[in-house]
């Protein structure tokens, strides 16, 4: 059978690549998305390369977005987002990719889903389908186009671009309908073969478990590599976030969780010299706070966006872990520097009292997007 054609275009978000594609050119039945992705991702792979596709053997490189018109009245484009496991046969739509979501208004603008603005300030509303949240993007437009020159740099990404800012509206409950899922900010988790630990389990854009560094013997500063290295650790990490997962009403059960990539785990630690990936040393005084994610099975090379923007809420809840790992971190408008692999980012976060639990009224990040390639991917619909 010929392989079949499917308009596409490639692009940056943050620190993750995606294929991006229009919901119109996709079957109505959503039940063939995953075949279609899988194939043309390259996916699964055993080698956890993905020569045979698009993605790029990372968890951040193996991911698909899907823009339409919006399905609400407050929103201007829908944006449904796929991550693609590497090496096995699974989509997963039940978190959305916070990097990815900076090129969504660009993309939409570019493709003529939303109309090109007057002057030189769009403004876009997205609405998630994997979280029903709102997010607003902010980017300017030139000669028709969004802009991506600009002299915004990222940590973890080469060369510089135009800034794109998003605001996560109301990002408490993203996954599970609470900000606090089990109501308090510290759980003591008892998981097999870890034993008590302590947690702060999260939902806001994204859910994570945060457990202290030093309760796993670690410090927060390690290499992905390191970590990767570290089948004890890699081990008890997965462990601690299947049990997360039973205790946020994720799953069911700590083998239901296999399946699904909710909520993160991360380990965090007070401000720390730590040199990054690119060798670029940094000291204590560079951050508020240091983490390390586990993403997809994966330790993350820089910090998820939607895990730095949930990171930037936790601190914000008095009594979590991290809240105390957040030295000095008390004043309510205060920006929220996160270290990790690569470097830093700097986050934003309001979090006010509620009638039955803490709010997150938003959730801000500025990040830089490009178009690298458009065109069609190509794949094989199998039986």
């Amino acid at each position: 059978m010929p392989q079949k054609k499917l308009p596409a275009v490639f692009m940056r978000g943050g620190t993750s690549k995606a294929v991006m594609l229009h919901a119109r050119d996709l079957p109505d039945d959503r039940a063939r998305w995953a075949p279609i992705f899988l194939d043309f991702m390259g996916s699964p792979d055993p080698n956890m390369r993905q020569l045979d596709g698009m993605g790029g053997g990372v968890s951040s490189l193996s991911k698909v977005c899907i823009i339409g018109p919006s399905t609400r009245a407050d929103a201007d484009v829908d944006y449904t987002f796929a991550q693609v496991r590497i090496d096995r046969a699974h989509v997963d739509y039940t978190s959305n990719c916070g990097n990815m979501s900076s090129a969504v208004g660009p993309f939409a603008v570019d493709e003529g889903i939303v109309a090109m603005p007057a002057g030189p300030d769009a403004m876009v509303r997205i609405h998630n389908t994997n979280t029903g949240k709102i997010i607003v993007s902010r980017f300017q437009v030139q000669d028709g186009e969004a802009a991506v020159e600009g002299d915004m740099t990222l940590d973890g990404v080469g060369g510089s671009g135009a800034p794109i800012r998003l605001e996560f509206l109301e990002p408490g409950g993203a996954r599970t309908g609470s900000l606090l899922p089990t109501g308090r900010a510290v759980d003591m988790l008892d998981v097999p073969g870890v034993g008590k630990i302590a947690a702060s389990l999260v939902d806001a854009a994204n859910p994570v478990a945060y457990v202290m560094a030093e309760a796993l013997g670690v410090t927060a500063t390690e290499t992905p590599s390191e970590i990767e290295g570290n089948a004890g650790l890699m081990g008890k990490l997965e462990a601690i976030r299947r049990q997360a997962a039973v205790a946020m009403g994720i799953a069911a059960s700590p083998e239901e969780a296999q399946n699904s990539s909710a909520p993160g785990i991360a380990f965090v630690a007070g401000p720390r010299a730590m040199t990054t990936l690119s060798g670029r040393d940094l000291t204590a005084a560079d951050m508020d706070i240091a983490v390390r994610v586990i993403s997809n099975g994966q330790p993350h090379r820089a910090t998820p966006l939607t895990g730095a923007l949930c990171l930037a809420v936790a601190t914000r809840l008095a009594g979590s872990i991290p809240a105390e790992m957040a030295r000095g971190l008390r004043r309510e408008h205060s920006a929220i520097r996160i270290g990790h692999p690569s470097g830093t980012i700097v986050v934003d976060a309001r979090v006010t009292d509620g009638a039955d639990e803490p709010r997150a009224e938003y959730a801000a990040v500025y990040r830089t997007a490009r178009r690298l390639f458009e065109g069609r991917v190509l794949y094989r619909e199998r039986s």
